[in-house]
């Protein structure tokens, strides 16, 4: 099964997290509705250069500025709250490259007596929750070319998500997005203090059927409902 967290869902149109994250302006690609975005996935973030809030587009799976080549990617899609401020991968861009990784939700796998059992995760109200992201621009040494990567920041599971996983992603209340986003906040332990399990009653689940575990499938049928799981499954 996918690494925590390692799937999650990006299925509106850019207006839609333009309008939720107070952005100023879109400055990426137009990507696909996705209901399965795997790791090295093309993904909206918001960033802010110059003072101005922008939603972009990244791959997901940072790639350090110093890194040889672009395999880092697949192993650096989470970067663990605990670490962040002293592991190399991260380190950098924790200290001035912070973003928001929008998502409409993201999956979980419970493990069960017969397998792992998918679960959908999301905010009760509905909206996109706002996941703390960092990012990194690397550039290609062989052919100059750039690409900008990031990554989502993880911690403990709140009561909600301890029922599935032990781990899940940071998500940012609101009224800390202009200090988590402005790269001139410098305070390390201050920025450490705001990765920290969301409230429990933020977030409700439900089961969802195992077609979510193949990347091939990017249906809105992957958030469905499943029906009352067989006793023991």
């Amino acid at each position: 099964m996918p690494p925590m967290c390692g799937r999650f869902v990006q299925a509106e149109d850019p207006e839609v997290y333009v309008a939720a994250f107070g952005v100023d302006r879109f400055a990426g690609d137009l990507l696909a509705r996705s209901y399965n975005v795997a790791p090295t996935d093309a993904v909206y973030a918001v960033a802010e250069h110059n003072g101005v809030r922008q939603l972009g587009s990244f791959r997901w799976g940072l790639v350090p500025w110093w890194a040889k080549d672009r395999k880092a990617a697949a192993r650096h899609i989470n970067a663990r709250a605990e670490t962040v401020p002293v592991s190399p991968a991260y380190r950098d861009s924790f200290a001035t490259r912070r973003c928001l990784v929008p998502a409409d939700g993201f999956y979980e796998w419970q493990v069960r007596p017969k397998g792992k059992l998918p679960h959908y995760i999301y905010r009760r109200d509905g909206q996109p929750l706002a996941l703390a992201g960092l990012w990194a621009r690397w550039r290609d040494p062989a052919t100059g070319d750039a690409l900008t990567t990031c990554t989502i920041v993880t911690t403990g599971p709140n009561e909600t998500v301890a029922q599935i996983h032990d781990r899940m992603p940071v998500i940012l209340s609101a009224d800390v997005w202009t200090t988590w986003l402005d790269p001139a906040v410098t305070d390390t332990d201050g920025l450490r203090a705001l990765l920290t399990p969301a409230p429990a009653d933020l977030l409700t689940h439900h089961a969802v059927p195992t077609l979510v575990n193949n990347v091939a499938n990017n249906l809105p049928e992957c958030i469905a409902p499943l029906s009352t799981p067989a006793a023991g499954t």
